[in-house]
């Protein structure tokens, strides 16, 4: 049995000291930036074995074992050890090194740690963590400390790791305006097994649906849409026939939060689709959309300034699309599906009639190609049906309604490894 005692080294830094419980020899593993400053030589002192340290990069670990007891105010004797990145541990010098009384203890580990490695990260290394944070508003406020590279790490292996498993998705939403939160929303909970991509060109997701018309806050929404604030939890003033929603991004909000919970749902924003990914059929049946093509957006902005600047692809049976009509994303997906040869034109979206607009486009949510669903303003687009002005209740129903198709093609295919096989 072994227990943890954490120590401070002239002040400087904190060191994870290993002492064996009835004995009182130990191991420390100190990184080799962390020692103080003693007498210079090559090797023949910490300085030496510092600078050794830092020309070898992170993965060096300075060794050092206490021959002495540890006694708080009087030296103590070390043998030090350079471990390389190699793994090939030599012994150096024996220095002494005045301890510090212990900062923070820590629970008993259940097993002794080797010479030759650091021991593993505990949870007590977080609780140590959060002992040298400090909340105090007056004047005291300290943060627990962090080294620059623990941030960059802690970002690219998350993200990484992310466009690594969503390669190969089961939907891939374009768009997170109102109708793709929608979608994202109620096919997560329906279906919490899928592996559902939302890509949105905007660094900021939500669409239109921050504000309400001519950049007014309040948000109005037709009846019977008013049920899915309900689910969701977000008040509302009813004015009879719609309600009124007091700010747009109280709404936007609440079901980005909702849905960015969902453990089956990821959201890359700040990426631009720049093209879908079209499978032929050898039977002469119409081809389908098996995914798409993806681009950091400031990237796909600027192909005319720059070249050879590839993008990736997301895999997936089934794409919802819903990047509204309008901005420099709009309707992309309807427009590639003419420029691809897969529709004969688009309809062109008519003038505003909010009566005729709502019903429409929440009906006419649909698969328009295989592998295709589309939804929200793009149909207005693709159908040419009206615009329906700052109403957001059809958004809201053809999110719903596009997640229902989105079920209904998974259910209707057999699929291996993100493709439609039969």
């Amino acid at each position: 049995m072994a227990c943890r005692t954490a120590w401070r080294l002239y002040g400087v830094s904190t060191a994870t000291l290993m002492t064996r419980a009835g004995s009182r020899r130990g191991v420390v593993f100190l990184r080799g930036g962390s020692l103080p400053t003693r007498d210079a030589g090559p090797l023949t002192s910490v300085e030496g074995i510092r600078s050794m340290a830092s020309s070898a990069g992170d993965s060096a670990v300075i060794v050092a074992r206490a021959y002495r007891p540890l006694r708080a105010g009087r030296p103590a004797l070390w043998g030090v050890r350079y471990l390389s990145p190699a793994h090939r541990a030599r012994t150096v010098s024996v220095h002494p090194l005045l301890m510090s009384p212990p900062v923070a203890t820590a629970p008993p580990l259940e097993s002794a740690v080797p010479d030759a490695a650091p021991p593993p990260k505990q949870a007590s290394d977080k609780a140590g963590a959060r002992a040298d944070a400090l909340e105090d508003y007056d004047g005291r406020y300290r943060f627990a400390p962090i080294e620059e590279a623990q941030v960059a790490r802690a970002m690219i292996k998350r993200y990484s790791a992310t466009l690594y498993e969503r390669a190969v998705s089961d939907v891939v939403i374009v768009g997170a305006g109102s109708a793709g939160l929608s979608c994202a929303y109620h096919l997560a909970k329906a279906r919490p097994e899928l592996k559902i991509t939302i890509v949105e060109a905007s660094v900021a997701p939500g669409g239109g649906a921050w504000l309400g018309g001519q950049l007014m806050t309040p948000m109005v929404v037709r009846k019977p849409a008013d049920r899915f604030l309900e689910e969701l939890g977000v008040p509302f003033e009813d004015e009879g026939a719609f309600v009124v929603v007091k700010h747009a991004a109280l709404f936007t909000a609440t079901v980005l939060a909702h849905v960015l919970r969902m453990p089956n749902v990821v959201l890359l924003n700040a990426t631009a689709v720049e093209d879908l990914i079209v499978h032929g059929r050898s039977d002469g049946a119409q081809a389908r959309v098996a995914g798409v093509v993806v681009n950091w957006t400031l990237v796909a902005l600027n192909h005319a300034t720059q070249s050879c600047m590839d993008p990736s692809t997301l895999t997936a049976p089934v794409v919802v699309s819903a990047t509204g009509h309008d901005g420099p994303m709009g309707a992309f997906c309807a427009r590639r599906l003419v420029s691809a040869g897969l529709r004969p034109a688009l309809g062109s979206m008519r003038a505003l009639d909010m009566r005729r607009a709502e019903p429409a486009i929440v009906n006419g949510t649909r698969e328009v190609v295989p592998g295709l669903v589309m939804a929200g303003m793009e149909l207005a687009e693709h159908d040419g049906s009206n615009r329906m002005g700052p109403t957001f209740g059809a958004m809201m129903a053809s999110g719903i309604k596009a997640a229902k198709e989105a079920m209904r093609v998974l259910d209707s295919h057999r699929i291996v490894d993100g493709r439609v096989v039969d």
